[in-house]
Parts: structure tokens; sequence; C-alpha cells
């Protein structure tokens, strides 16, 4: 290697260490303030914190490592074009391309270690975060019950209050609960009460939280063995003063936190993980569509006309047949035919709905695994395209530091970024393809790279502005002869 690529590749990786560090650290606290809600009031180790967002990090990456590479990119050749160091270069008879020769191999070299990092680490890491969130949010809510949202507490009690109050926001105010059935073969909410106030009771260290509540009802729905019973929709009803529930805490503390039972997240599969599963979801969504169809054949009813009974039939007879079909039958038979026709219709058109929710369902599944399948991809490439973005602009712009590089920088990764997460939720809906929709961020800022790299090898400005003023400057001149001549 070269003395000048040497001083160039240590130049941005300067600048790419302390810029990724500091970006890790802002989307960190990001992540922190963004969970906060999941973490507070868990009395969580500290150690089970740090894994928390060290399973988290990783995530993250695929944010800051292509800002990273944008702005450092900007931010080196900026300083090298502000320093005049580009126009040594460039007596010397070395040109942008050479220049950035060392460092294209050396973003190659980080697009291949940061496709490893998307198909084997952040799976990993996803499987550990999923994973650990959920236990976590088993653990004892420890007062952290928030308004107007539902809060589950253990297996059994969701709980939704209006307004809490109190020094230790122990009183609660229009209280609804949730009791699922304890039962594991009745699936549901059969049990909710409503309540107008409640307080939360807790002595000290003792693992049982009474809840006591005060002016309220207890609704109890029924089973009815009788299906033909079913539709009435029996249930009890019972009004109290006082109402207590004891909930044990300990089972709810008593949570192991390496329980690992969430294995099958889009997000948590490599690359053929992902491509295995996808063959396997195509198949299986083959055979619903075409179960669907014969499904939706045999509910109308159709059948294949008796021609032979059509070839007894004289040709009179025939002739003689209305064409109001209703019209060949009685009164009685017709009202018979349209009732079971306008009952068909219904059937169908309800069928349809339902099946139309659950096809949308599948498709945006479907999409979800197929755009994960291409982000293992499109990391490594959106680095290679935002560094040919990032280095030409900054001998453009001749700016580094921290000032305008930033700036230009922060803009191009949101419009980046935004497009493809706009056209990803446009995937989910099946509105665009996984494909386009994993790939158009990127295949938008290619262009404006390969534009970028000509103007700046061309010694040209971002724009040429006297491309577009001088053709207006001849107009104008043209109608000004022309009136000084009339």
């Amino acid at each position: 290697m070269k003395i000048l690529d040497r001083y160039i590749l240590s130049s941005f990786i300067k600048n790419f260490l302390s810029t990724f560090i500091i970006l890790m650290f802002i989307f960190i606290l990001q992540t922190v303030w963004l969970y906060i809600k999941d973490l507070a009031g868990k009395d969580l180790d500290f150690t089970i914190i740090i894994k928390f967002l060290m399973y988290f990090s990783p995530r993250l990456v695929t944010l800051v490592l292509p800002l990273t590479v944008l702005l450092s990119s900007i931010m080196t050749f900026g300083n090298f074009a502000e320093n005049y160091e580009f126009a040594a270069m460039k007596s010397s008879g070395i040109s942008l391309q050479r220049a950035m020769r060392g460092l294209t191999i050396f973003i190659l070299i980080l697009a291949g270690i940061s496709f490893l990092f998307a198909n084997y680490v952040i799976p990993a890491a996803e499987f550990e975060s999923l994973n650990l969130r959920r236990n976590i949010a088993k653990m004892k809510p420890a007062m952290a019950l928030s308004k107007g949202q539902y809060n589950s507490i253990g297996e059994l009690y969701t709980i939704k209050i209006a307004d809490k109050s109190g020094d230790n926001d122990q009183f609660l105010h229009d209280v609804i609960i949730y009791e699922k059935d304890p039962d594991p073969n009745r699936v549901g909410n059969f049990t909710v009460i409503k309540a107008k106030k409640g307080e939360l009771i807790s002595a000290g260290d003792d693992n049982v939280l009474s809840l006591k509540l005060m002016d309220g009802n207890y609704y109890n729905e029924i089973e009815q063995k009788d299906y033909r019973k079913r539709n009435r929709m029996p249930f009890v009803k019972s009004y109290f003063k006082t109402y207590t529930i004891n909930i044990d805490l300990a089972e709810l503390s008593n949570v192991d936190m390496d329980e690992k039972s969430i294995d099958n997240a889009y997000t948590m599969l490599s690359f053929n993980e992902l491509n295995d599963t996808l063959v396997d979801l195509s198949s299986q969504y083959s055979t619903y569509l075409e179960q669907t169809g014969r499904t939706q054949v045999r509910r109308t009813e159709l059948r294949e006309l008796d021609t032979t009974y059509f070839s007894r039939m004289k040709t009179d007879t025939i002739k003689k047949a209305k064409k109001d079909i209703l019209a060949n039958f009685s009164p009685e038979n017709s009202r018979q035919i349209l009732d079971f026709a306008k009952t068909s219709a219904t059937s169908a058109i309800s069928y349809i709905k339902s099946r139309k929710t659950d096809n949308g369902q599948r498709v945006k599944s479907l999409n979800k695994y197929e755009i994960a399948l291409h982000e293992k991809f499109t990391l490594a490439v959106g680095c290679i395209v935002l560094f040919f973005v990032g280095a030409p602009l900054g001998a453009i712009i001749r700016k580094g530091g921290l000032g305008l590089p930033i700036v230009v920088g922060v803009v191009l990764f949101l419009t980046y970024h935004f497009i493809g997460i706009f056209a990803k939720n446009s995937a989910e809906d099946g509105s665009l393809s996984a494909w386009v929709a994993s790939w158009l961020s990127t295949l938008i800022l290619f262009p404006l790279g390969a534009y970028l790299t000509y103007r700046a090898t061309t010694d040209q400005g971002l724009f040429d502005i006297d491309s577009i003023i001088d053709p207006i400057k001849k107009l104008f001149r043209k109608i000004a002869g022309i009136k000084t001549k009339k």
C-alpha cells in the first residue's frame, strides 16, 4: 500500500470510528427511551438491562452503518478539498478515482462484513432480544399501570384504568378488569369486572398485591352447552360495594430470563432459513388459494346441465320457452328460486370478505419474509452506494468537519431511509412488490452517486447553473433586439 492510500484510509477510518461511536450512542439512548415502558417498574438487575441494550444494538447497525459511511466519506473528502490536498493530488497526476481506489476496496470489504453481520449476528441478537423482552413483560408490574391502556398482570388479568391518584398512584378510577378463565379448554375473556374506584394495597415486602375495588359490577358469561341456545348469550351480573382481588406476585417475579420460547420470527432467520421458509410459505399460499377457489365453487352449488333431459325435449317445446326464466315457473317456485339465489349470493359475499381479510394477512406475512430476505443484501449494497454519493459530494462542496457535511449527509440519509420505510409499508399490503420495496431507496440513490462521481471527476460544480441561465439570457437578448429594431 502506498503512502497516499495509507493516509487517505487512515483519515477515513478516524472519521468512521468517531462517527460510528457517536451515532451508536445516540441511537442506544433513543432505544432506552423507546422501551422505557418495558423496563420501568420491573425491579430488573443491571446485568439484565445491559443484556437488553446489547441484544438490541445489532439491529441499530442497519441504520448507523450506512449513515456513518455517508458522513465519513463527505467529511474525509470535504477536508481534502477544503485544505487543497486534492489540488495537490491533481497537480501530481492523481485523479479522484485513483484517490478513491483504496477506500473502495475498504468499503467492499466492509460491505461483505455487513452482509455476514446481517445474516448471522442480527438474527441471533433478534432471537435473544425478543425472548428477553417477552420474559421482562412477565415480571411484576410494581404499580406501573398506564392510564388509558390495557396492562397485563400475570396470565389471568388485564386491567385498564382511566386515571390514578395518590402519593404512590395507589388510587385508581374507572377500573375495567378482564379475567381469563383458568380452564385451558375455554379460551377467551368470560369475566369482566367494572368499578368506579380502586385501590392498590401492598404490605412492604409481601408478595401479595391486593386490588380493592369499590362500587362496581361483576359480569360472567355462562357457557351454554346447547348450541341452539348460545345465540341468547346468557350472563350473570352482580353488584358489589367492595370486592378484593389478591394477586400473587411471587410467580410473576420468578421468571426465567434465559427462557427461549420464540424461535420463528422472520427477523431471526438467516438467508438460507428465510429462503427455505419462503418456499414453504409460497407452497402453502398456493394450496390455500386453490382450496379457497374449490370451496367457493362448492358453495355456489354449480351443477352441469343434464343434456340428456334437453335431448328428450321437443324442439317446439324449447322454442315456446319464455326468455324470462322465472316466467316459466309458478309464482311460488319463482319466489323460492329468488330466495335461494339471494341466500347464495349473501353467503358468497360474506365468505369472500372473510377470505379477503385472511388472504391479506397471508400476503403481508409472505412479503415480510421476502423483504427480510432482500435486506440481507441491501445493507451491504447501500453502504457501497452511499460511499459513492458521499465521497464525490464532499469533493464538490469542499467543506469538512461537523458543519455543512453533517447537514447534507443527514438530509440525504433521511431521504434514503424514509423512501425505504414507505416502500416497505406499501409492500406489506401488497400494493408494491417486495423486492422493489427493498431495493427502491438504493436504486434511487444509485444514479445520484454516478452523477456526483462524474461531476467531481470532471471538476464541475454540483449543478451547472450556467447551462440553465445562458439560454434564458439569449432569449431575453433576442426579445430586446426585436424591440430595438421596431
